[in-house]
């Protein structure tokens, strides 16, 4: 039986060595942590190119729901397609034309997450009484409150860094997390004998 897309550590396979592939890992790695560190330095500039980018994703969409309005069949299936596309549209466009408007409309979304998220969590962890992770959990659902009091309480001067730099923090994590896998990877790599010549060489 064949192996097939197999990823292993090692180099007998025919599949993905992590082992052997990880200066690509590093590398990628790296530029996702660097990615991380210009959003965080540049929060503002960040914003604004994720509400133009989610600006696009909406006029995108309202094409989409006005060629499916097209299509659909029955009156009330075309006026809701209809519907969705002008509102996508019109939501897009301003985010085009103004996309401070669209970094505030973000970030108050990202308030109610972090209440919505904390409140939950929080919730979850009183009830875990006695159980492992319990004291996690609830710290986590605290620090979520406390930051959406924090960005609500700063409210709408946060809306010029809050996306930014939670995206950016949030890059460079990932980024970093890749460096760690990566230089575990060479450890075995650099541990690895060389693979024995056959027997009949």
């Amino acid at each position: 039986m064949s192996q097939v897309n197999s990823i292993t550590t090692d180099g007998e396979s025919y599949g993905y060595s992590l082992a052997h592939g990880w200066r690509t890992l590093a590398i990628a790695g790296a530029v996702v942590g660097l990615l991380g560190l210009l959003a965080m330095a540049f929060p503002l500039a960040t914003g604004l190119s994720l509400t133009i980018g989610f600006g696009a994703l909406l006029v995108l969409s309202g094409v989409v729901h006005g060629a499916h309005a097209v299509t659909a069949r029955g009156w009330r299936g075309r006026t809701w397609q209809a519907a969705l596309a002008v509102v996508a549209i019109i939501a897009g466009l301003v985010a085009f034309v103004n996309p401070a408007i669209g970094l505030v409309t973000l970030t108050l979304v990202l308030v109610g997450y972090l209440l919505a998220d904390g409140i939950a969590e929080t919730w979850m962890g009183l009830r875990m009484a006695g159980q492992p992770g319990r004291t996690s959990i609830v710290a986590s659902g605290v620090v979520s409150l406390v930051l959406a009091a924090l960005l609500w309480a700063g409210f709408p001067a946060t809306a010029s860094w809050a996306i930014g730099l939670l995206v950016g923090v949030s890059l460079f994590m990932t980024g970093l997390s890749m460096g760690i896998v990566a230089i575990s990877a060479r450890r075995v790599d650099e541990s690895t004998p060389p693979a024995a010549e056959p027997r009949g060489a």
